[in-house]
This record gives C-alpha cells, structure tokens and sequence, in this order.
C-alpha cells in the first residue's frame, strides 16, 4: 500500500488558502479515482482505493501544517508502511505558481510541514511534490522575505486568476502521481520537473 499525504490545515477558514494545495490535490485525486474519504484514524481524514492498480490510502493530517508529522507517522505505523511508500504533496513558496517538482527525498527547505515530517519520521529520504505558489513580491519585483507577511500571504486564498492557473497543475499532480506509481519517481521526475 501506497500513502499518499496532501499538506494542508483543517478547517473551513483554511480551505482555500495557498497552504492548502495539498488537500486540494488529495481532493481531487479522491473524486477522480472514486476514493471516498469518510474514514478519521490516526488525526487524519482517509480514504483506502486503488490508481493504476495500486492499493494507496489517501489522508489529509487533521493537525494544522507544521504539525503534520506525527499524524504521518502514525498511518505509517498502523497501515506498516514504509518510507519508500509514502508521497507527499505540498505547497512550495520559491516554485513559480502552477509549477511542479517531484524529489526523491532531500531537506525541508524551510517547510515546516515537511520538517515536521522529517522530526517524526527521523528521515528526510521520502519523495515529495511540491506544487509551487509563488512567492510574495515587492512593487520592484524582488522577493519579500518578512516571515509575517509570508504568513499571511500562505494562509490568504488564491486570487481568482491564480485559481484559474492552479486547477490545471492539480490535474497535473494527479497525473503524476499516476506515473509515479506506475513507472517510479525517476520517471515521474523526467516527465514532470
């Protein structure tokens, strides 16, 4: 079995901010394979089906972003899955918006997120995909690093624009997704970076 994470915070207030593209990937993922994600267990929302023929069990961590590591590993634990079978999707400030990149493994890269799962898991060798958001600039163009106003900005919605560029990229995710299950994450890296 497959364990495929989307990073996000519960809560309808949340639901439609950049932090949350995860659980939108999942979202969607869910609709289009018919995968119902009824099922509570381990701090998390589930749902257990099959892509290309693959058992894979789908979860949303009920557990806000930066605290997503212990819901990981315990869904590891209960379902006996290791590192190698696990994916997880995530937002990415330093990717353009709508762009994707799949890692085999590798360092948080300032996603408290991931370095909660990296903590919990005590390993950063699991693959990723990361579905980039853009990062806030300033009216020059150069990029703002003030960490309140990197908040904020993860955690307001899409404009309506930036909405109509991501619904593609999350297609996209579920199609790589597909690859990777199907061909691995090297394939899916060559086709989808």
């Amino acid at each position: 079995m497959k364990l495929i994470i989307g990073l996000g915070n519960p809560g309808k207030a949340y639901a439609h901010n950049r932090h949350n593209i995860g659980f939108r990937c999942i979202n969607y993922l869910a609709r289009l394979h018919s995968i119902s994600m009824k099922g509570h267990q381990c701090r998390s929302q589930v749902g257990i089906g099959k892509i290309a023929g693959v058992e894979v069990l789908l979860a949303k961590p009920k557990a806000f972003v930066n605290l997503s590591g212990e819901a990981v590993e315990r869904l590891m634990h209960k379902y006996n899955i290791s590192i190698d079978d696990l994916l997880v999707i995530c937002d990415d400030l330093d990717l353009p918006l709508g762009k994707l990149r799949l890692r085999p493994g590798g360092s948080a890269g300032g996603h408290k997120g991931i370095n909660s799962i990296i903590s919990a898991l005590g390993s950063e060798d699991f693959p990723r995909i990361k579905v980039g958001i853009g990062r806030p600039a300033k009216e020059d163009g150069t990029a703002i690093t003030d960490e309140d106003v990197i908040v904020g900005y993860v955690l307001s919605g899409f404009t309506p624009q930036e909405d109509v560029a991501v619904k593609p990229t999350i297609a996209t995710v579920a199609e790589a997704i597909h690859c990777v299950l199907t061909e691995g994450i090297t394939a899916a890296m060559n086709k989808f970076n």
